[in-house]
């Protein structure tokens, strides 16, 4: 007859889960897009800028290069991965080029593997990073050798903003929203 009463408990902040609905929208690939943004906080500053360099276990590694050895560890038991490595062998062996001695074959297959598939995130990680910058959710500007620049080249590398929505990612929250109204008939405490 009498029921314990129901309390609903609101998610503090729900600007990840607007996030999420973003990337939704915005991306071919949003679980990708996702790991991707949260990498990029990771190496941000307290503004949300990340690059061109990341500092990786004491030594300069190049912002897409960290980005792409980090993702890289998500296909390591994916079926691709291993048929690269099969083939990566098959080439060594066809072109004379495998060692003869056990580990220093698996070396040389392991280091081709690497090559490639740095290549291949560098490619994912741009196309990605594309559809992030149409949704708003990232800048991207190249900085190096002569000046900053929109375009890259010129020994310029990539520096990549977290922006609108993404700024979520760095802890702090979204960018104060207006506060609301209350309903007619309530008191505000």
């Amino acid at each position: 007859m009498f029921h314990a009463p129901c309390h609903v408990v609101r998610a503090p902040r729900a600007e990840v889960a607007g996030l999420l609905g973003t990337l939704a929208r915005v991306s071919s690939r949003p679980r990708y897009a996702f790991m991707l943004l949260t990498l990029i906080a990771e190496a941000a500053d307290e503004r949300g800028r990340a690059g061109p360099w990341v500092d990786s276990g004491g030594r300069p590694v190049l912002l897409r290069d960290w980005l792409g050895d980090a993702l890289a560890q998500m296909a390591g038991r994916d079926s691709q991965r291993q048929d690269l490595i099969e083939r990566v062998r098959a080439e060594l062996v066809r072109d004379g080029l495998l060692p003869p001695e056990h580990q220093a074959a698996d070396r040389a297959i392991a280091l081709e593997v690497a090559s490639r598939a740095r290549a291949s995130a560098r490619t994912n990680i741009s196309r990605s990073v594309s559809e992030l910058v149409k949704g708003g959710l990232l800048r991207r500007h190249y900085q190096g050798y002569a000046v900053d620049h929109v375009n890259r080249g010129g020994q310029r590398h990539v520096v990549y903003t977290l922006d609108g929505p993404a700024l979520v990612l760095l802890g702090k929250g979204a960018p104060p929203r207006a506060p609301q109204q209350g309903r007619q008939g309530e008191l505000p405490f």
